[in-house]
């Protein structure tokens, strides 16, 4: 880290308080809910603290009851809250999310429009703040969520480049926020072209680049500009397309049953990003980030599969 940075890893994004059902069926049934932490970029953050790293969060939160649990969640992880408003004008989100036993993605009901974070623009970013980081991980779900958080996306990543910083942008799409699914494409793409590490899901490289193969997926976000992609198998792995080590595949890690799907590519971007940051090479970030994904499909949080230092340590990675 160069004298200039004061923290490790900047994120922007929305946290929602997570209501998981606490039995199989559709959510109209259930009548006892399990109370949890949610959103793509405070799961990742959660992750990175929990590895040691220096975290700050910026985003918005109502002065509900939802919004102190969430605030005092992500404090007591480590994360830095200090460019999080809370304003008692405005409502946190938050969702519901259904227990499935067949492997399946669970269902999922959001209640996040006109939410706090969705009022983020542009004006709210602290310039002098972000350009402390070392690195900023973006992903495709804060952009979506307003007209108003695209722009903030985008400005956010055009600051950390100018600054020299690394950023690394998980595709992670959500159809049902964007007008259209062209709109979705454009931009999702757009924002990958200012990260260096782009991180696609098999079917949403599908989805954004025509293209069903990995190795096509990959080297269309590479003719963009990225220095490394990885592409997300699911259970067979991921496949990596780098400056610095060619391309290649690591085979994902065993798992005896599935719990829940939601919250894995964010665990595995946690493990991608935190062991690049330590200066490991490109197979051993991905085999982090495999083997941190398979831990979170077997817990029924989005959270709960992520590790600790010590955990990481014992096994190895």
């Amino acid at each position: 880290m160069n004298d200039t940075t004061t923290f490790d890893v900047a994120v922007f994004g929305e946290a929602m308080m997570l209501l998981v059902a606490d039995q199989p069926g559709p959510l109209e049934d259930c009548t006892g809910f399990l109370k949890r932490t949610a959103g793509a970029e405070t799961n990742f953050a959660i992750g990175l603290a929990r590895l040691g790293f220096k975290v700050g969060w910026a985003s918005r939160l109502g002065t509900d009851s939802m919004g102190r649990y969430l605030l005092r969640s992500m404090q007591a992880e480590g994360i830095d809250c200090g460019h999080v408003v809370v304003d008692a004008a405005q409502k946190t989100g938050f969702q519901f999310k259904g227990r499935v036993t067949d492997g399946s993605d669970p269902p999922v009901e959001y209640h996040r429009k006109g939410s706090a974070a969705s009022q983020m623009a542009p004006s709210d970013i602290d310039e002098a703040w972000l350009r402390g980081a070392r690195h900023l991980h973006a992903t495709g779900v804060f952009p979506a969520i307003s007209a108003t958080t695209l722009p903030t996306a985008v400005r956010s990543m055009e600051i950390a480049r100018a600054a020299g910083r690394t950023i690394s942008f998980d595709t992670n799409l959500r159809p049902t926020l964007w007008p259209s699914r062209e709109a979705m494409v454009q931009s999702i793409n757009g924002l990958a072209a200012r990260a260096d590490w782009v991180l696609p899901g098999i079917e949403e490289g599908e989805i954004l680049t025509g293209e069903t193969a990995p190795e096509r997926v990959a080297a269309f976000y590479r003719a963009q500009g990225a220095k490394l992609v990885v592409v997300k198998l699911g259970a067979d792995g991921a496949y990596y397309d780098s400056d610095v080590a060619g391309t290649g595949r690591v085979p994902g890690f065993p798992v005896e049953k599935v719990v829940d799907t939601v919250g894995a590519g964010d665990g595995f971007a946690a493990g991608v990003v935190s062991a690049l940051l330590e200066g490991l090479s490109v197979p051993e970030a991905v085999r982090r980030g495999s083997w941190i994904g398979a831990r979170c499909v077997q817990v029924i949080g989005d959270t709960e599969g992520l590790p600790t230092r010590a955990q990481l340590e014992e096994a190895a990675l």
